[in-house]
């Protein structure tokens, strides 16, 4: 490949990498969301109860929706599960739940 062609291809990759990092290391709301690792260290050490409790104890309290996407995050002093939720309706919500107890925080 000639040097013109690899000096654009270069940056451009450059730019695209240094937009897409910043959404992938925190959720859209400032939130910084843990690795896989340290997702397992947090469940290890009783920081934040399994999400499958969190999913459990909602459906108990009448809550309906199927899961699309959960993440765990770190918000100020405590850890969130930010959840992306497809009601009946076929209304995707977002919903954040206190990590240590299930507890809703709010809704988006």
């Amino acid at each position: 490949m000639p040097v013109s062609q690899i000096i654009p291809s270069a940056l451009l990759a450059g730019l695209i990498g240094t937009f897409a990092a910043p959404a992938l290391s925190a959720d859209s709301s400032d939130r910084a969301c843990l690795t896989k690792a340290d997702q397992r260290a947090a469940l290890a050490a009783h920081k934040a109860i399994p999400l499958a409790q969190v999913m459990k104890s909602r459906r108990e309290q009448g809550h309906s929706g199927e899961l699309v996407r959960a993440k765990l995050c770190q918000d100020s002093e405590r850890l969130v599960y930010v959840l992306t939720l497809l009601g009946r309706s076929g209304r995707v919500v977002s919903r954040t739940v206190d990590a240590a107890n299930g507890e809703l925080i709010d809704s988006r």
